[in-house]
């Protein structure tokens, strides 16, 4: 696609060229009425009008036929001074100038809208007519033809090369941005999956508490006193479980600070939040090479952390982390009662057999890691991310 400057500039110098042509042409033979004159004419007609309608569109004219055939209207007129003129009446020094302006805009029309291709044929054509034109001044002109020849066609090939990056680069743009609907229409369902079988679930049950409460006033108002109590428990429970659920919404905080000490603070807010006894240990380990990457950990150990409190029963937990085959492991380990099942899976086998935790597992493959559950059923469950740095 052209800018319509450029495209109005284009316009513009073949009305200038093609005036050129027709004033020396009847200075010299001070007539235009014979063959050469009136196609010099024509020439110079067909360029006002496509000045005037360049000038009255607004539309992009893209590569393709009404280029193409402008460009072989340029071309012709341009090897036809060449061949009429060929320095052997008038000024050989004008027609040296002359001629070597209107290829060089020929050269710059076909860099600008044709491919490599047309302008290395072009080039060819050229030097060819100049090879059998008999006149002093095609040496020189013939040094202008190639030059300009092979400048353009380097400047062509550094063009094709650009725009196949910058569409490359615009099919990634797509790609990515339709990776990032997918990441936010997951992350919604996670949302929703845990606000539905926590924070509603617990509220829930709390209404059909209130309810049997009502009843229980105009009844027994020592169990109704007694059941309001465990309504106010349970009220400070689903409180703390709200702010920890909140807490869980809120993006991890890695900045200004390495990986372990992000993972530190993490372990010691569960601690606080769920009041299960939380340990953190940091061996040996390359930090991530990327914000995302350390951000992504961060927060699969989030979820694991949250499984636990949600659904192990589990009184301590250990979070690890350490080098492992160039990159490094992550490890969350509970006392609790395990998943449903036993043994060590990978998560390709936890796929094949629909189990374990959905979110992490695809937050492990967006890393390109690798993940492993170890389930001891009554006993406790150990989680290991893998994963390069």
């Amino acid at each position: 696609m052209i800018p319509h400057v450029w495209r109005v500039s284009l316009a513009l110098v073949r009305v200038v060229l093609a005036l050129v042509f027709l004033v020396i042409y009847f200075i010299s033979v001070q007539s235009i009425l014979s063959i050469p004159g009136l196609i010099l004419v024509a020439y110079f007609a067909g360029s006002l009008a496509i000045l005037a309608l360049t000038i009255a569109s607004t539309v992009p004219v893209h590569r393709g036929w009404y280029s193409l055939t402008s460009l072989l209207s340029d071309s012709f007129v341009s090897l036809f001074w060449v061949a009429i003129y060929s320095g052997a009446i008038g000024n050989p020094e004008l027609w040296f100038w002359v001629s070597a302006a209107s290829w060089i805009f020929v050269i710059a029309h076909a860099e600008m809208t044709q491919n490599v291709w047309i302008v290395s044929a072009l080039t060819g054509i050229a030097l060819t007519l100049l090879f059998l034109i008999p006149s002093s001044s095609s040496t020189n002109l013939t040094a202008v033809v190639l030059g300009a020849g092979a400048l353009s066609v380097v400047w062509s090939l550094q063009r094709q090369h650009y725009e196949r990056r910058l569409s490359m680069a615009a099919r990634q743009n797509v790609l990515l941005r339709d990776d990032a609907q997918r990441a936010r229409e997951s992350e919604r369902q996670r949302i929703a999956a845990d606000f539905h079988d926590g924070p509603l679930q617990a509220f829930i049950g709390f209404l059909m508490r209130l309810e049997l409460l009502r009843k229980l006033i105009a009844k027994d108002v020592d169990t109704a006193l007694s059941e309001l109590k465990q309504l106010q428990d349970i009220a400070k429970q689903q409180v703390n479980e709200l702010r920890s659920f909140v807490r869980s919404m809120r993006p991890v905080e890695v900045e200004g600070s390495s990986f372990a000490a992000s993972l530190s603070r993490l372990v010691e807010q569960f601690q606080k939040d769920s009041g299960i006894n939380a340990t953190f240990m940091a061996g040996d380990y390359e930090e991530p090479g990327e914000t995302e990457i350390a951000l992504e950990l961060l927060q699969i150990v989030r979820e694991a952390l949250n499984n636990v409190q949600k659904h192990s029963r589990a009184t301590r937990v250990l979070v690890s982390v350490a080098k492992y085959a160039g990159g490094l492991e992550l490890t969350v380990d509970d006392n609790g009662g395990g998943f449903p099942f036993s043994g060590l899976y990978t998560i390709d086998e936890m796929d094949m057999m629909r189990l374990g935790p959905v979110s992490i597992k695809r937050r492990v493959r967006v890393l390109g890691g690798e993940l492993l559950i170890e389930s001891r059923p009554g006993e406790g469950a150990s989680l290991k991310v893998r994963t390069g740095t």
